[in-house]
């Protein structure tokens, strides 16, 4: 099925049973974040909400909810569109089996945009207002588009082939927005828009945006893609949808014929205002900053439009799709990107950023009698210079040699490296640096550290499974120690208070577990608020170990020393307890939670996926 629009994609859905309608009125205003999140979680489909309060337009979520049903919108698109991916990857695929590619060249040129005259018959005027004013989580600073396709021009090359689309949040209402008015753009400058409105700025000239919502879905997952040199956003839109993207220029400004609603304004240079508090991808509030602000000129809404929307919260969540279909779709990018890199995974459970798993080849020391890393520390640089990869901030990389490893293997693979790291000499700090704009465990806004934890060779010790004699009975108001797997003790810790406090706590810790002998079975110890939450499950540990911690200030260790500038210890401490500076976590409304129980009812829309709950 190639979708024309989003109408067709939710009567497909619905036809094929991957849809649900909700016919009960419900309020934007947390209720259809609940009944989403509820859905999400109990495996369920996707929903048309056909009444939404305060709107005359009907919306849709959960689309990208599973894989399969992903995978079935792109039924009829996918495999050409891998195929284009992996021939600009590798263009001597085409020419080695020219047979088979044959028809990837037709797919190709069928997916280039096409400019059409003035705006489209069906498109009417309307306001900010008028949209579906959907509020996520309680402390949200007002209304958010959670999937726009925010489009941009490069000032010094105009033209769609040279435009970025990306999914950069805009707040439609609250804080000191003047209604209908002015939106917020959240981005962070590095991104396309960033490099486009800091050419405008040179120029002394406003930048003019579009936000299209919806559309056929291949257009909002084309706003995700990290896409090979020279392919455009517009291109895979259209090579994915089966269709060619179809726009207009009205007033100056880029209209997407194939969209339900089009947003269209300006940024100006230095013209910022509040933006935030917004429930955000690593489980916590993004909080409020100063960011661009969107003089808004028209907007536009097909007849019959349906506003497509999502929730943004800890992981799993619907974005998680997103890198499941994008690590299927790009395939070997990011080797042909970084050259020896095997795998990267960036881990969906720990915030998708703050924690990124890779495998990479150690070429450099194949005489030596005992291997140590090399070709991949090489690699590692390469890895936080790259792209979004560049926001992480630990990194485990290794190399097989005698065993098979797999990024995506994610207790494999720190066993894999815990059994074989020397950390006294394979710890690698970069301190001072750039991390996530949504990460609040660092120094600043978008200040914080890295760590690189690498390892090759054969295993230097086995890990214990239990949690070690020496962490029992320790002084300080540390215990109740448990295993996160085998070789990672958590240890519950008093509650954090500062900086100094813990150099001091911390230390005196440390002595203690030296004092009592070698730890060798047991590389990592994380020190958190509650253990008993962070052993429950091993997403747990992944997600309150990785965001609540800044590696250069919460990284400590048993006989810690410097040996001409490099940090090593016998065993690591990383402290992930909640510390005064960072964001709150995302707490749902019981309130409301109880008042959408009625659509799970029995007689409710929903009441089939009561059985589903989990």
């Amino acid at each position: 099925m190639r979708y024309r629009n989003m109408q067709e994609c939710i009567a497909d859905l619905e036809q094929a049973g991957h849809l649900m309608r909700v016919t009960e009125e419900v309020d934007p205003e947390l209720e259809m974040a609940a009944i989403h999140l509820r859905t999400f979680e109990a495996g369920g489909p996707a929903l048309f909400f056909e009444k939404v309060k305060g709107s005359k337009y009907g919306a849709v979520s959960n689309l990208f909810g599973t894989i399969e049903r992903s995978k079935y919108m792109f039924r009829d698109t996918w495999k050409s569109t891998q195929e284009v991916i992996a021939l600009r990857n590798d263009p001597m695929k085409a020419l080695k089996q020219p047979h088979r590619y044959a028809s990837t060249g037709l797919a190709a040129r069928t997916a280039l945009p096409i400019k059409k005259a003035g705006l489209p018959a069906d498109f009417e005027e309307i306001r900010i207002s008028d949209l579906p004013m959907i509020k996520s989580w309680p402390n949200d600073g007002g209304a958010f588009v959670t999937l726009p396709q925010v489009y941009s021009e490069d000032p010094d090359k105009p033209g769609v082939m040279n435009a970025n689309l990306g999914m950069y949040r805009i707040q439609l209402s609250g804080n000191d927005y003047e209604p209908d008015r002015e939106i917020g753009v959240h981005y962070q400058i590095h991104r396309g828009i960033g490099v486009h409105q800091s050419k405008a700025a040179k120029r002394g000239q406003p930048l003019k945006v579009s936000c299209f919502i919806g559309g056929p879905p291949a257009h909002t997952l084309s706003a995700v893609m990290p896409l090979p040199e020279g392919l455009s956003e517009l291109t895979f839109a259209g090579l994915l949808s089966g269709r060619h993207f179809r726009y207009s220029y009205v007033d100056g400004f880029c209209v997407s014929h194939d969209a339900d609603f089009v947003i269209t304004g300006e940024i100006y240079p230095d013209e910022t205002k509040p933006e935030g508090p917004f429930g955000d991808h690593l489980g916590y509030y993004s909080l409020v900053h100063e960011f661009p602000v969107m003089r808004v000129h028209k907007v536009y809404a097909k007849k019959n439009a349906v506003y497509p929307f999502t929730v943004v919260g800890r992981p799993p969540q619907e974005d998680t799709a997103f890198g499941a279909l994008i690590h299927e779709l790009t395939g070997g990018a990011v080797q042909q990107e970084i050259p020896g890199v095997k795998e990267v995974h960036a881990v969906d459970a720990a915030g998708v950023h703050p924690l990124l798993l890779a495998v990479g080849s150690e070429r450099y020391t194949p005489y030596q009698a005992v291997k140590r890393p090399a070709e991949i520390l090489t690699i590692a640089n390469r890895i936080f210079g790259t792209g979004q990869l560049s926001l992480a901030k630990y990194l485990f990389i290794t190399a097989e040699d005698d065993v098979p490893v797999n990024a995506h293997d994610i207790p494999g693979l720190f066993r894999h490296v815990l059994e074989r790291i020397n950390l006294r000499r394979d710890l690698h700090f970069q301190t001072n640096t750039t991390m996530d704009t949504l990460d609040y465990s660092g120094t600043g806004l978008n200040s914080g550290s890295k760590v690189v934890f690498a390892a090759v060779g054969r295993p230097v010790r086995k890990l214990s499974a239990d949690v070690p004699a020496a962490l029992s009975d320790l002084p300080g108001g540390f215990g109740q120690a448990s295993m996160a797997m085998p070789g990672i003790a958590l240890l519950q810790a008093p509650a954090f208070v500062d900086y100094a406090s813990a150099e001091a706590e911390i230390g005196a810790l440390a002595q203690a577990i030296a004092a009592r002998g070698p730890l060798e079975d047991c590389p990592l110890i994380v020190l958190c608020d509650d253990s008993a939450f962070m052993g429950a499950a091993f997403d747990n540990f992944l997600w309150a170990g990785f965001t609540r911690s800044n590696p250069s200030h919460d990284i400590h260790g048993v006989n810690a020393a410097y040996d001409h500038k490099h940090w090593g210890c016998d065993n690591v401490i990383i402290d992930a307890r909640v510390k005064p500076h960072q964001a709150p976590p995302l707490i749902p409304d019981a309130g409301v939670a109880q008042r959408v129980d009625r659509l799970f009812e029995p007689s409710g829309s929903l009441g089939v996926l009561r059985a589903l709950r989990r």
